[in-house]
Protein backbone atom coordinates (compact mmCIF):
# COMPACT_ATOMS: atom_id res chain seq x y z
CA UNK A 1 0.00 0.00 0.00
CA UNK A 2 1.74 3.21 -0.45
CA UNK A 3 1.53 6.14 1.32
CA UNK A 4 -0.92 8.73 0.70
CA UNK A 5 0.10 12.56 -0.40
CA UNK A 6 0.07 15.07 1.98
CA UNK A 7 -1.28 17.96 0.64
CA UNK A 8 -0.50 21.53 2.93
CA UNK A 9 -2.78 23.91 2.59
CA UNK A 10 -0.93 26.89 3.81
CA UNK A 11 1.59 28.75 2.49
CA UNK A 12 2.45 29.17 6.42
CA UNK A 13 6.25 28.87 6.26
CA UNK A 14 6.34 29.01 9.95
CA UNK A 15 3.59 25.53 9.46
CA UNK A 16 5.78 24.08 7.23
CA UNK A 17 8.53 24.20 9.87
CA UNK A 18 6.25 22.70 12.50
CA UNK A 19 5.25 19.94 10.33
CA UNK A 20 9.15 18.98 9.92
CA UNK A 21 9.76 18.74 13.93
CA UNK A 22 7.04 15.88 12.78
CA UNK A 23 9.20 14.44 10.03
CA UNK A 24 6.78 15.05 7.51
CA UNK A 25 7.30 17.18 4.55
CA UNK A 26 3.98 17.81 2.43
CA UNK A 27 4.29 16.55 -0.90
CA UNK A 28 2.42 19.65 -2.78
CA UNK A 29 1.61 23.15 -1.12
CA UNK A 30 -2.20 24.63 -2.05
CA UNK A 31 -2.72 27.94 -0.54
CA UNK A 32 -6.69 28.05 -1.05
CA UNK A 33 -8.55 31.37 -1.86
CA UNK A 34 -11.01 32.06 0.48
CA UNK A 35 -12.43 35.26 2.08
CA UNK A 36 -11.45 35.44 5.46
CA UNK A 37 -13.28 37.86 6.98
CA UNK A 38 -15.53 37.44 10.02
CA UNK A 39 -19.29 37.26 9.41
CA UNK A 40 -20.67 39.97 11.22
CA UNK A 41 -21.49 39.18 14.80
CA UNK A 42 -19.18 35.91 14.42
CA UNK A 43 -16.73 34.90 17.76
CA UNK A 44 -13.69 34.13 17.72
CA UNK A 45 -13.56 30.10 17.94
CA UNK A 46 -16.23 29.94 15.47
CA UNK A 47 -14.87 31.94 13.43
CA UNK A 48 -11.64 30.12 13.24
CA UNK A 49 -13.11 26.67 12.94
CA UNK A 50 -14.98 27.57 10.52
CA UNK A 51 -11.92 29.10 8.19
CA UNK A 52 -10.17 25.63 8.62
CA UNK A 53 -12.89 23.90 7.40
CA UNK A 54 -13.43 26.08 4.49
CA UNK A 55 -9.91 25.74 3.85
CA UNK A 56 -9.53 22.10 3.49
CA UNK A 57 -12.80 21.97 1.82
CA UNK A 58 -11.56 24.62 -0.90
CA UNK A 59 -8.36 22.85 -2.25
CA UNK A 60 -8.64 20.83 -5.06
CA UNK A 61 -7.69 17.01 -4.08
CA UNK A 62 -7.46 13.52 -5.62
CA UNK A 63 -9.57 11.02 -3.35
CA UNK A 64 -6.01 9.34 -2.30
CA UNK A 65 -4.32 12.92 -1.09
CA UNK A 66 -5.08 14.17 2.72
CA UNK A 67 -5.12 18.01 2.83
CA UNK A 68 -4.46 19.74 5.76
CA UNK A 69 -5.36 23.01 6.30
CA UNK A 70 -5.05 25.51 9.37
CA UNK A 71 -5.77 28.72 10.82
CA UNK A 72 -4.81 30.38 13.62
CA UNK A 73 -6.86 33.61 15.84
CA UNK A 74 -5.93 36.03 18.55
CA UNK A 75 -8.81 36.37 20.75
CA UNK A 76 -9.18 39.51 23.02
CA UNK A 77 -12.58 38.77 24.66
CA UNK A 78 -15.12 38.48 21.78
CA UNK A 79 -13.05 40.76 19.37
CA UNK A 80 -10.62 38.62 16.78
CA UNK A 81 -7.47 40.26 15.67
CA UNK A 82 -6.13 38.86 12.61
CA UNK A 83 -3.34 39.50 10.22
CA UNK A 84 -2.60 43.91 10.40
CA UNK A 85 -2.55 45.03 7.14
CA UNK A 86 0.21 47.58 8.12
CA UNK A 87 2.60 48.93 10.92
CA UNK A 88 -0.16 50.89 12.30
CA UNK A 89 -3.14 48.18 12.63
CA UNK A 90 0.09 45.87 14.18
CA UNK A 91 0.90 48.87 16.44
CA UNK A 92 -3.02 49.11 17.63
CA UNK A 93 -3.06 45.62 17.81
CA UNK A 94 -0.06 45.48 19.90
CA UNK A 95 -1.43 48.56 22.31
CA UNK A 96 -4.50 46.29 22.89
CA UNK A 97 -2.59 42.92 24.02
CA UNK A 98 0.04 44.94 26.08
CA UNK A 99 0.12 43.70 29.42
CA UNK A 100 -3.27 41.69 29.17
CA UNK A 101 -3.92 38.04 28.75
CA UNK A 102 -5.65 36.92 25.43
CA UNK A 103 -6.34 33.47 23.76
CA UNK A 104 -5.04 32.42 20.53
CA UNK A 105 -7.23 29.83 18.85
CA UNK A 106 -5.35 27.45 16.16
CA UNK A 107 -8.20 25.02 14.49
CA UNK A 108 -6.98 22.15 12.10
CA UNK A 109 -8.78 20.12 9.07
CA UNK A 110 -7.59 17.63 7.55
CA UNK A 111 -9.83 16.08 5.18
CA UNK A 112 -9.33 12.79 2.75
CA UNK A 113 -12.17 12.20 0.19
CA UNK A 114 -15.50 13.21 1.67
CA UNK A 115 -14.44 12.84 5.01
CA UNK A 116 -13.09 15.99 7.51
CA UNK A 117 -11.21 15.25 10.99
CA UNK A 118 -11.17 18.51 12.56
CA UNK A 119 -10.21 19.80 16.37
CA UNK A 120 -9.51 23.38 17.97
CA UNK A 121 -7.15 24.24 20.67
CA UNK A 122 -7.04 27.66 22.50
CA UNK A 123 -4.16 28.53 24.51
CA UNK A 124 -3.89 31.42 27.26
CA UNK A 125 -1.23 33.47 26.35
CA UNK A 126 -0.22 36.87 28.62
CA UNK A 127 1.71 39.70 26.93
CA UNK A 128 4.02 42.03 29.29
CA UNK A 129 3.07 45.66 29.49
CA UNK A 130 5.36 47.13 26.60
CA UNK A 131 7.13 50.26 26.74
CA UNK A 132 7.03 52.42 23.82
CA UNK A 133 10.82 51.51 22.91
CA UNK A 134 9.76 48.03 23.04
CA UNK A 135 7.14 48.57 20.66
CA UNK A 136 8.83 51.08 18.41
CA UNK A 137 11.72 47.88 18.04
CA UNK A 138 9.46 45.21 17.52
CA UNK A 139 7.59 47.15 14.87
CA UNK A 140 10.77 48.04 13.13
CA UNK A 141 11.59 44.45 13.16
CA UNK A 142 8.55 43.86 10.55
CA UNK A 143 8.25 40.47 12.31
CA UNK A 144 4.32 40.92 12.49
CA UNK A 145 3.83 40.56 8.92
CA UNK A 146 1.48 38.00 7.93
CA UNK A 147 1.03 36.85 12.08
CA UNK A 148 -2.38 36.81 13.49
CA UNK A 149 -2.44 39.86 16.21
CA UNK A 150 0.53 41.45 15.17
CA UNK A 151 3.02 38.94 16.69
CA UNK A 152 4.92 35.55 16.33
CA UNK A 153 5.74 34.31 19.41
CA UNK A 154 8.66 32.22 18.14
CA UNK A 155 10.26 35.03 17.25
CA UNK A 156 11.71 38.38 18.41
CA UNK A 157 8.12 38.91 20.32
CA UNK A 158 8.83 35.99 22.09
CA UNK A 159 10.35 38.56 24.80
CA UNK A 160 7.39 39.74 25.27
CA UNK A 161 5.31 36.90 26.39
CA UNK A 162 6.32 35.58 30.12
CA UNK A 163 3.35 33.07 30.33
CA UNK A 164 1.01 30.89 28.22
CA UNK A 165 -0.93 28.20 29.38
CA UNK A 166 -1.55 25.77 26.38
CA UNK A 167 0.17 24.16 23.75
CA UNK A 168 2.94 26.34 22.18
CA UNK A 169 3.39 24.83 18.79
CA UNK A 170 -1.19 26.01 18.56
CA UNK A 171 0.32 29.42 19.25
CA UNK A 172 3.21 29.49 16.66
CA UNK A 173 0.31 27.96 14.21
CA UNK A 174 0.07 24.07 14.54
CA UNK A 175 -0.65 21.95 17.99
CA UNK A 176 1.59 19.63 16.73
CA UNK A 177 0.36 16.61 19.05
CA UNK A 178 -3.32 17.16 17.82
CA UNK A 179 -2.15 17.95 14.35
CA UNK A 180 -0.48 14.53 14.56
CA UNK A 181 -3.73 12.69 15.82
CA UNK A 182 -5.95 14.01 12.52
CA UNK A 183 -3.57 12.78 10.07
CA UNK A 184 -3.39 9.45 11.65
CA UNK A 185 -7.06 9.21 11.62
CA UNK A 186 -6.53 9.92 8.09
CA UNK A 187 -4.90 7.31 7.32
CA UNK A 188 -1.23 8.99 7.28
CA UNK A 189 1.69 6.66 8.21
CA UNK A 190 3.77 8.85 11.13
CA UNK A 191 5.61 6.74 12.75
CA UNK A 192 5.63 3.63 10.87
CA UNK A 193 9.49 4.22 9.56
CA UNK A 194 10.69 4.87 12.57
CA UNK A 195 13.47 2.44 13.75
Amino acid sequence: MTKPRLILGSGSPRRRELLAQLGIVADDIRPPDIDEDPVKGELPRPYCVRLAREKALAIPAEDDEIVLSADTTVALGRRILGKPEDEKEAAAFLALLSGRRHRVVTAVAVRRGDRVWERDVVTQVKMKMLSNEEMNAYLASGDWRGKAGGYGIQGPAGALIPWISGSFTAVVGLPLAETAHLLQAAGYPLYKDAP
